[in-house]
């Protein structure tokens, strides 16, 4: 199974991936049907979750009914457990850069917020924008999403500017990034060329850099305030262990 989603990932186009995973996705879910892990963004349970990895394959971390990551299941749990996100009365502005089908349907149906989509590829998005050149007013939106973009991005200062441009006063942003905590600095070289190379040093072989610990303070540098969350170590080891969280993932929340 880890062989068939390794090269399914390194040779299918990720828009064509996300039409494909629409008929796919039922269908996982009934057939790994179990009690030991749970989805909590739609609180289904399975007796494993799916391997995922462009590289290295990771085990049991896509969930067969949503398709989330670790990554989407802690900042879904963050925003129902720590933010009035899905409560507030007051209605927000909010921009999804590269919107994850895990969130895409349930954010639409929210009625609490007025929420648009942007990309330049996604088939899910309304508006086909470059992140470095956005089409959108200054001081536009309450809340930005913009989770595994700015890894992608040459030029991440111009993208980092740009949601800082578009975020209203007093709003927030959440930029998720892939990040070695264990780097103090960041890492990139553009000399390495080989899709092969490429994935096994960057994650990914569409990938330019390797974010470190520095990313938070690049953030600052821009003028984001910036709140470095480590909310697996807010919520129990169990549930850390149910929900397949990656323990020690830092959600970077950032105010303006």
């Amino acid at each position: 199974m880890k062989k068939a989603f390794k090269f399914i990932l390194n040779t299918i186009p990720r828009p064509i991936l996300i039409r494909l995973s629409i008929v796919v996705r039922p269908i996982l879910a009934f057939l790994l049907k179990g009690n030991r892990f749970t989805d909590p963004i739609d609180g289904k349970s399975f007796r494993m979750f799916l391997p995922y990895g462009y590289g290295t394959q990771r085990n049991n971390v896509l969930s067969p009914s949503t398709l989330s990551l670790e990554r989407h299941r802690l900042l879904w749990l963050y925003l129902q457990n720590k933010t009035d996100y899905f409560t507030s009365k007051e209605k927000k502005k909010v921009l999804h850069f590269a919107p994850e089908q895990e969130f895409y349907k349930r954010f639409k149906k929210q009625t609490n917020i007025e929420y648009t989509t942007t990309d330049l590829l996604s088939p899910l998005a309304d508006v086909k924008a470059d992140i470095c050149n956005l089409p959108f007013e200054d001081n536009s939106y309450d809340i930005i999403f913009c989770n595994h973009v700015l890894e992608h991005i040459p030029d991440d200062t111009k993208a980092m500017q740009e949601l800082y441009r578009v975020l209203k006063p007093g709003g927030m942003g959440i930029f998720q990034i892939p990040q070695d905590l264990s780097r103090a600095t960041t890492f990139s070289d553009d000399t390495i060329v080989d899709q092969k190379e490429r994935a096994k040093i960057f994650g990914q072989y569409d990938h330019v850099r390797v974010y470190g610990r520095d990313y938070f303070d690049k953030l600052r540098s821009i003028g984001f305030k910036v709140v470095e969350e480590d909310y697996t170590n807010k919520i129990s080891a169990d549930l850390v262990e149910k929900y397949c969280l990656a323990k020690g993932e830092i959600i970077p929340i950032c105010f303006k």
